[in-house]
C-alpha cells in the first residue's frame, strides 16, 4: 500500500487464493474512471461513483468468476475501502458527514455517510428482482459491507421507491458518489481540526 496524503491519492492491491484486485484512487479527481473486473453491471455501479464523486478511479480484478462473482465483488469492497482509508490520511479539515438523495425516474435512494472510523452498515434495499441481466443483486450488499468493514465508515443506504431493479441500484450508487464528494470536501472552519469531541476519528 502506498498513499500520497496531500493529493488524497492511493494505490492498494490485495490478493488471495480466491481473488487479485488493485485500486488506484484519488479522491480529489475529475470523475476519471477505468475498469477490468470482468463483471460488467459492477463497473456500471462504481462508474457512478467516480462520476458523482468527482474522483479518480482505477479497478483492475481476476477473479473466480467460473464459480460466481460473490467473491469478486466483495472483495473489490474490500480493496475501494482500504484504497479511501488510507487516501483519507488522518481526516483532519474534512467535513465527515455526507448525504444524497438521488433519484432515477420512479426510484429514489437516500446514502449517508459518516467518516466514524467505526464500521456499520445499515442496508435497506429492496430489489424488485434477483437478477440485473447476469448481476445477482444479493452481492451488492457484500459489497458495502466489506467497504465499510475497511474503509472504518458508517454507511446508511435506504432505497425509498422504485420498481425497476436497474434504477433502485443506480440511485444507490450515484447517493453514495455524491454523499462520498461531500463527507470527504475539506471544511475551511475545520482546518487542521479532527472533527470529533473524541479528537481522533
Amino acid at each position: 500500500m502506498s498513499v500520497t496524503t496531500e493529493a488524497r491519492r492511493a494505490s492498494v492491491s490485495r490478493e488471495t487464493l480466491e481473488t487479485k484486485i488493485s485500486v488506484d484512487l484519488c479522491i480529489d479527481g475529475s470523475g476519471q474512471a477505468e475498469f477490468s473486473t470482468g463483471v460488467p453491471f459492477l463497473e456500471h455501479m462504481l462508474d457512478q461513483i467516480a462520476r458523482h464523486g468527482m474522483m479518480d478511479l482505477k479497478i483492475v480484478a481476476e477473479g473466480d468468476l467460473h464459480i460466481d462473482g460473490h467473491h469478486t465483488v466483495e472483495d473489490i469492497g474490500i480493496t475501494l475501502g482500504q484504497a479511501f482509508a488510507e487516501a483519507v490520511g488522518d481526516k483532519k479539515g474534512l467535513v465527515r458527514y455526507g448525504h444524497a438523495y438521488v433519484p432515477l425516474d420512479e426510484a429514489l435512494s437516500r446514502v449517508v455517510v459518516d467518516f466514524s472510523g467505526r464500521p456499520g452498515l445499515e442496508w435497506h434495499v429492496a430489489f424488485t428482482r434477483a437478477m440485473i441481466g447476469t448481476f445477482d443483486v444479493d452481492l451488492f450488499v457484500e459489497f458495502f459491507q466489506g467497504f465499510v468493514n475497511h474503509a472504518q465508515v458508517t454507511l446508511h443506504v435506504d432505497n425509498l421507491r422504485g420498481h425497476n431493479a436497474h434504477h433502485q441500484a443506480e440511485t444507490v450508487f450515484k447517493a453514495f458518489g455524491r454523499a462520498l464528494r461531500m463527507a470527504l470536501a475539506q471544511d475551511p472552519a475545520m482546518a487542521g481540526v479532527t472533527p470529533s469531541t473524541k479528537g481522533v476519528l
